[in-house]
């Protein structure tokens, strides 16, 4: 297996990894991004600074590399996959850039679909509770307290995401477009 590196905010980075990934596998067929800042912010305290770091991972990040892949991807009738995130459709107090430009990710991987379509789909995996944030206390209040609004009353894990990744990347060929919500029914309350 080899690892490629390297910082996705970089004007030419993205055109620079399909540039790595094509020497070193002779071919694209799929992009998983996954990138992601989950920082608190105070909305008093939301400088220009956090909110363009926000935008530039969640939001920037994605659509140059797709940009940069388009080719390839559409020689393979290939797929992109965004991981979003379940706050991207319900707001979560305290994390207001996280939550718009999550949101904006939703919104870009539909236009993107349009966009690159026919050939390459694009969709989007939201996460619910899946992993928890280990040097804080969860926002919503205690971890119990969140699962049990929870349909399922209790946290997933990666492989349900990994799941829903493979799904799209892999098995969906008439799905494109769409935000699915991996959250065990956590959106409906």
């Amino acid at each position: 297996m080899q690892l490629l590196q390297g910082d996705l905010l970089e004007p030419d980075y993205p055109r620079q990894l399909v540039r790595q990934t094509m020497a070193a596998f002779g071919r694209l067929d799929g992009i998983v991004h996954n990138a992601s800042l989950y920082r608190p912010k105070a909305f008093a305290e939301v400088d220009l600074r956090h909110w363009q770091e926000m935008e530039g991972i969640h939001l920037h990040a994605p659509f140059f590399l797709a940009q940069a892949a388009a080719a390839e991807l559409r020689l393979r009738r290939g797929a992109i996959v965004h991981i979003t995130d379940i706050y991207a459709e319900r707001p979560l107090l305290g994390y207001l850039p996280y939550s718009v430009s999550k949101a904006a990710l939703v919104s870009l991987t539909r236009a993107l679909a349009k966009e690159l379509g026919p050939e390459i789909r694009v969709n989007s995996v939201a996460p619910g509770v899946v992993l928890w944030a280990e040097t804080q206390q969860p926002a919503e209040g205690s971890r119990a307290v969140i699962l049990d609004r929870t349909a399922l009353k209790r946290a997933g894990n990666p492989a349900d995401i990994a799941r829903a990744v493979r799904f799209l990347l892999l098995e969906a060929d008439y799905v494109s477009g769409q935000n699915v919500v991996v959250d065990g029914g956590r959106m409906i309350y």
